[in-house]
């Protein structure tokens, strides 16, 4: 009786539950329904994207980053990151960073790295092509696969500026030229195409010639920096001596300059001098003559040291030299 019992009361409380869950499926299915509904309809745009709508496959709008709407099950969402700068490896493959030092990778790329110069020779032309997405529209429909779009167009545009140069100026002298041209060309094919991708930068990462020839490059470059170093020197030695015999040419010729017109005003001088002293002499010839006479005898004497002026017999001549000895003497000590 009491197994009966038991069987009786686990029949009534399924029976129950049963009765309950029906009751509830009902509200089970609505708040289901209303969850798969706004999780249809409320989406978030990220800081660096743009939300591109299409309704069923046609394009209806686009909205900025933050909370927006769509109507579920018929309009989609495609988020496009035009605020972040995309890249695209030419040559080699970035494999990440162990002990904070990049890996590359360039198995199975030689074709897509290896080109053909203007002069007939190989070149190794690994590069990098940094872009950025300007219109969203265009990058979804207008282009059936924009990034390897683009990757095609760069190649091609690579390899033409490569075949127009020799090999020594795509390894030394015309890098920064080609990386100039390659980022206009790339840019005006991407707006003929109107792929909606801007290019921020080219980058000409690595350029070698190839491995069999690559050890006469590398004597053909040391020569040309060994050149380059000599004709630096050279001119480092020109600029110190040009310029310092230019100053003391220049000195000199000041110096000349200087002379010349000292001379010449002196003798305007003297001129001068003469002409006042011969006006003078015209008017009072003896009182002239005597004046010159004692003026160049007074300069005459005073370098002569001691003068004795004896009449013609020298009769006291003794006396005064030993007086003049006396005298000087006296001052010596």
């Amino acid at each position: 009786m009491e197994f009966k019992e038991r069987d009786f009361t686990n029949q009534f409380a399924k029976s129950t539950i049963l009765t309950r869950i029906r009751e509830n499926l009902r509200f089970i299915l609505i708040a289901l329904f209303v969850v798969i509904l706004l999780w249809g309809t409320i989406f978030q745009i990220g800081t660096e994207e743009v939300g591109v709508i299409t309704r069923v496959g046609r394009y209806t709008r686009t909205v900025d980053p933050g909370l927006n709407l769509k109507m579920p099950f018929i309009e989609t969402v495609h988020k496009v990151p035009v605020e972040r700068q995309q890249k695209l490896e030419f040559g080699f493959r970035s494999m990440g960073a162990v002990d904070n030092q990049s890996e590359y990778a360039k198995d199975g790329l030689r074709d897509e790295s290896l080109m053909l110069t203007g002069d007939l020779n190989l070149a190794d032309v690994e590069w990098v092509v940094q872009y950025r997405i300007n219109n969203a529209y265009n990058y979804l429909f207008k282009v059936r696969d924009p990034e390897s779009t683009l990757r095609n167009i760069s190649e091609a545009a690579t390899r033409q500026i490569v075949g127009d140069r020799t090999v020594n100026e795509v390894l030394t002298i015309g890098r920064t030229e080609i990386t100039v041209k390659l980022h206009q060309l790339i840019q005006e094919i991407c707006n003929e195409y109107n792929i909606g991708i801007k290019i921020e930068q080219v980058v000409l990462q690595d350029v070698n010639p190839p491995d069999p020839v690559k050890a006469a490059f590398n004597a053909v470059n040391e020569a040309q920096q060994e050149k380059e170093t000599l004709i630096n020197q050279a001119k480092s030695e020109y600029n110190k001596v040009i310029p310092k015999a230019s100053g003391e040419a220049k000195a000199t010729l000041q110096k000349a300059e200087g002379y010349a017109i000292e001379r010449v005003n002196n003798a305007q001088g003297e001129s001068a001098r003469f002409n006042d002293l011969y006006n003078q002499y015209i008017k009072a010839p003896e009182v002239t003559k005597k004046r010159i006479y004692l003026e160049n005898m007074t300069t005459i004497l005073s370098k002569l040291g001691n003068v004795i002026v004896t009449d013609q017999n020298g009769a006291n001549v003794l006396p005064l030299l030993q007086m003049q000895l006396n005298k000087d003497n006296t001052k010596k000590n």
